[in-house]
């Protein structure tokens, strides 16, 4: 497993910190997984395809973003419309290099600014994930570009079958193969003590959001957020890479602050329901059948971190339990700017 820690403030006052680490897991030969976390973006591609090829998808994907000029470091200019050339740009170097042979999912986000104001530019192509821990609420941001996600919302399978689902790695998004890779935008206002979460679904498919929620609640510096969630992956059977970026946002507009991790009412985490359901826009069963995640004890997510990194109160219980809704200040961009795409390619990807 690597892990590296990092720090910048950008000229508009706005500070961020960050972790990130990726480990290539128990079954897998090859870690496929690639990430950038360098302000003003934080990425992490899913490469599929197998014998080096999805290695090679995701890395290109995040070198073509690391190498545009609009997201150079302090940079807070970029749009959704050049984020979404740079995606293609790196479909087009992907399918240049496999033949359209392997692909890679791809989700994170960039910091910007409009008039002064701080956003966050999430994106989004296939299933992994980007989350947001804001003002004490817990939220997937990104909907998932899966099979059983089109079936959920078509109301054809339950969450819970979801869950368990033989086709629950295909993707219908995927940078560098099939017809559809546009991706999804999402723009919300930086609160004050943000935390932002973007992950392959190596973490996701191992760990509940319930688990998620009580690493980002409790741990104060973001790195250790990172090293407990893969860890706990690992415990978990770390079936697949295992991929994180975590990154704080501080000093909105001048006010220096912890609102998510010190605010008494929103750093305590609330009781585990032992509910799993980690794909977005799934309404809710009159029954939640039992998790089939792998059972974990609470304390384990926690394991091995000192107590003086864990926020003040963060084992009580308060009544505000995460949700799997998307933010309700999130807001997807215009479709017109980021054109929609048809259903066309399954591949199972590791």
């Amino acid at each position: 497993m690597s892990s590296v820690e990092g720090a910048t403030s950008a000229a508009s006052g706005v500070r961020l910190s960050f972790g990130f680490g990726t480990d290539r897991g128990l079954r897998r030969e090859l870690n496929e997984d690639s990430f950038l976390a360098a302000d003003p973006m934080f990425a992490v591609a899913d490469g599929m395809g197998g014998h080096e090829a999805g290695e090679v998808a995701s890395r290109e994907c995040i070198q073509t973003l690391s190498q545009q000029r609009i997201l150079t470091a302090g940079s807070r200019e970029a749009t959704a419309s050049d984020l979404q050339q740079a995606l293609r740009q790196a479909d087009a170097r992907i399918r240049e290099l496999t033949n359209a042979r392997a692909g890679t999912t791809v989700s994170g986000t960039v910091l910007v600014e409009e008039r002064g104001v701080p956003y966050w530019l999430v994106f989004n192509v296939g299933d992994s994930r980007t989350y947001r821990l804001s003002q004490g609420n817990f939220a997937q941001v990104s909907v998932d570009h899966s099979e059983v996600q089109e079936l959920v919302d078509g109301g054809i399978i339950t969450p819970a079958e979801a869950l368990i689902h033989p086709r629950r790695h295909v993707v219908t998004r995927a940078l560098g193969t099939g017809s559809d890779t546009e991706a999804d935008f999402w723009l919300m206002p930086v609160e004050e003590g943000d935390r932002i979460m973007v992950c392959s679904d190596g973490l996701s498919g191992e760990l509940s959001d319930d688990q998620i929620h009580r690493a980002l609640s409790t741990l104060r510096h973001p790195q250790d957020a990172v090293d407990s969630l893969i860890q706990s992956a690992l415990r978990s059977g770390g079936r697949d890479n295992i991929t994180v970026v975590v990154v704080d946002a501080s000093n909105i507009n001048g006010t220096a602050g912890e609102v998510t991790l010190n605010n008494p009412e929103t750093a305590q985490f609330p009781e585990i329901t032992g509910a799993d359901d980690t794909l977005p826009r799934m309404p809710l069963a009159e029954e939640t059948p039992p998790s089939t995640a792998p059972d974990i004890a609470d304390d384990e997510v926690l394991e091995s971190i000192p107590d003086s990194v864990l926020a003040p109160k963060a084992a009580a219980a308060i009544d505000t339990a995460p949700t799997d809704e998307a933010p309700s200040d999130a807001f997807p961009l215009d479709a017109e700017q980021v054109p929609a795409a048809t259903l066309s390619h399954e591949e199972n990807h590791g």
